[in-house]
């Protein structure tokens, strides 16, 4: 009985894609733990209210909350990891930011926070090279 529902309901396994990604954010954390002196705070932290809104990493920056979008790319890829945070995708990581405050409270809110763009390029042979993009405008001046 068992093997036939696994026949009919196959278990999800993680694509290339995903793994990919994945491997990209673990090097983006340790990039960003080790160069720049962030305290990672959350990993794939999603919103209770709407679970397909996805921070990639929450960090800390100092006194700065820092939310960071990466994103993982082939090398001689056609379109860059910056550019590839469209307008419809920062509406929704605006989404998630806002998500992640109001779950935080006011008394945990930080006065300042910002958002990056990582981006982790592998190469041939497992060569890496990651670019950092600080303070992408995303909020609105009311936040």
């Amino acid at each position: 009985m068992l093997a036939w529902l696994h026949a009919i309901f196959p278990q999800k396994t993680a694509t290339a894609q995903q793994k990919s990604g994945n491997r990209g954010e673990q090097v983006a954390a340790a990039y960003l733990r080790e160069k720049k002196g962030h305290r990672v705070l959350a990993r794939n932290w999603r919103s209770p209210v709407d679970r397909r809104d996805e921070l990639d990493l929450v960090t800390c920056d100092g006194e700065v909350l820092v939310f960071v979008e990466v994103k993982t790319r082939a090398a001689g890829a056609l379109v860059t990891g910056y550019y590839a945070v469209n307008r419809r995708k920062k509406r929704v990581l605006l989404r998630a930011c806002g998500a992640y405050l109001s779950a935080l409270g006011r008394g945990d809110r930080p006065k300042t926070f910002r958002f990056d763009i990582v981006e982790v390029s592998t190469g041939p042979a497992g060569a890496t090279t990651i670019n950092h993009f600080e303070n992408i405008p995303l909020f609105p001046k009311e936040w």
